[in-house]
């Protein structure tokens, strides 16, 4: 299920990123070890998490996903390992709330962007997933929120 989506306005704000290219079979044996090399790497210089784990897609799915594993951060970090400092950048964008397990995410994309279409948008190639509930918060997959956002050419 997808909430009404929304333009809104973003601010920028540091991240620190891990870029991946994966396989569709790769992505779930990719996401869960990223976050916890990338959570670990930000811990070890002393920075906290200031928001969710977000995925950055820097076009859309095809045979592979060409992302970065993302976390938004008070203080930028300092490039160690895979880890790379990065910014979510001020946009004006579309987003709305997907409800369910990640497995929805596939059709939840398409109905999101017919809603953008139908109302005069145009998007660049990025997409953004931010994992507002998930796994490492609540166990069950119907009570997980997912973020999509798009940015909209203005």
């Amino acid at each position: 299920m997808l909430e009404t989506p929304q333009i809104i306005q973003t601010s920028a704000r540091p991240t620190a990123i891990i870029p991946v290219i994966v396989s569709w079979e790769e992505m779930t044996v990719t996401m869960g070890p990223g976050i916890a090399e990338l959570l670990a790497a930000i811990t070890a210089q002393g920075i906290a998490p200031a928001g969710e784990i977000f995925t950055r897609h820097l076009r859309r799915p095809t045979e592979s996903f060409d992302l970065e594993i993302s976390v938004p951060v008070a203080t930028p970090v300092t490039a160690v390992g895979r880890v790379r400092p990065s910014e979510w950048p001020a946009l004006k964008m579309a987003r709305t709330v997907y409800h369910g397990p990640y497995e929805g995410l596939g059709d939840a994309w398409p109905e999101f962007m017919d809603w953008i279409e139908k109302n005069g948008h145009t998007t660049t190639e990025e997409l953004w997933e931010s994992y507002t509930v998930g796994p490492r918060s609540n166990p069950d997959p119907n009570s997980w929120r997912t973020e999509l956002s798009r940015a909209i050419v203005t």
